[in-house]
């Protein structure tokens, strides 16, 4: 049993509003270092807990994927090493906020649309060629604009794909998705329903983080 100064997982990831699972997660893949034990149990003293303080403000506040997490919050790394690895992920979340800012730049022009049916909208074509790869082709027609795209995608020397029957000829977008949990590449099984995880170690990755964000 824990003492007077320890704590066990249930309080400890409790005082974060994190599930058990979640920190024993977090010591897994190394961003928290395995506590002491009593009687087989986990137990966390006042260091242990600002360290699961520290990963909460990095994984959860700083949106910090978990092995770079990791660099921070280990200890074990020097300061020039984990402020490096911070640096990073300011340059990426700077990159997501100004993605974020075009999007609801671009919606709220949206709502300026006067049209019931916003295809007959007379300024569609300016923002197809300004926003969209159809812009990459000079034809003003977008039949005749949709032909050349085709045409461009095609292999040199290689029968164009058929469209009436894509299963013969696949393309990337048919073939390869990616895993909700680690964005890695995953193959499109030729039956059955998509996979959304390529594996079971991060479906289970996926399912505790949900957890994590409803029990927060």
């Amino acid at each position: 049993m824990a003492n007077d100064r320890e704590v066990l997982i249930g309080e400890a990831a409790g005082l974060y509003g994190l599930a058990p699972s979640t920190v024993r997660w977090w010591e897994r893949l190394g961003v928290l270092n395995p506590p002491a034990r009593a009687g087989g149990k986990r137990v966390y003293r006042d260091a242990d807990l600002r360290r699961i303080g520290i990963a909460y403000l990095c994984c959860m506040v700083g949106k910090m994927p978990l092995d770079q997490a990791a660099v921070v919050t280990s200890g074990k790394t020097t300061r020039d090493a984990w402020q490096r690895t911070v640096g990073e992920q300011i340059d990426q979340l700077g990159q997501q906020i100004a993605q974020l800012e075009t999007a609801r730049s671009y919606l709220r022009h949206l709502l300026n649309c006067e049209d019931d049916d916003m295809a007959r909208c007379r300024y569609l074509e300016g923002e197809l060629l300004a926003r969209t790869p159809r812009g990459r082709i000079a034809e003003t027609d977008l039949v005749t604009a949709a032909r050349t795209a085709h045409q461009d995608e095609q292999p040199r020397g290689k029968a164009p794909h058929r469209d009436e029957n894509p299963a013969d000829h696949p393309s990337r977008d048919e073939t390869a998705e990616h895993c909700l949990a680690c964005a890695r590449p995953m193959t499109r099984a030729p039956r059955g329903r998509p996979r959304k995880y390529c594996s079971r170690a991060c479906r289970q990755r996926a399912y505790r983080a949900r957890a994590a964000d409803r029990d927060r």
